[in-house]
């Protein structure tokens, strides 16, 4: 079984309730994750402890700019955000390197699968 980890506890609220259901992944990750495939969904740190919140199942996984996305995309993200500038400032964040509206990003659509 394969995991999609949530690094911060931030979005254990957003994950639970339904309100974040993409997850925006620098680079293709087409070929790790793939659709209609059932994952863990993960919160906790790299190389630590990890609590799973539910299954899931990948919708869709779409590869594209980061100035593609969708405002819809953008929103089930994180729903604080409206631009793909937040989404390119995020990304800087979390991989520590500049990230800017032209690099390439996985679109990665999930549902939570009810046990």
């Amino acid at each position: 079984m394969i995991a999609l980890n949530f690094y911060s506890d931030l979005y254990r609220d957003v994950l639970v309730t339904g309100r974040k259901t993409v997850t925006i992944r620098l680079g293709d990750k087409s070929a790790k994750y793939r659709d209609g495939e059932i994952v863990w969904v993960t919160v906790g740190q790299r190389f630590g402890r990890r609590q799973k919140l539910y299954s899931a199942i990948v919708d869709r996984v779409d590869v594209k700019r980061i100035n593609e996305l969708s405002r819809r995309e953008i929103e089930r993200e994180n729903p604080e955000f409206r631009t793909a500038g937040d989404v390119a400032n995020l990304l800087t964040r979390i991989y520590g390197e500049p990230i800017n509206e032209n690099h390439l990003v996985s679109v990665i659509h999930f549902s939570q699968v009810d046990e």
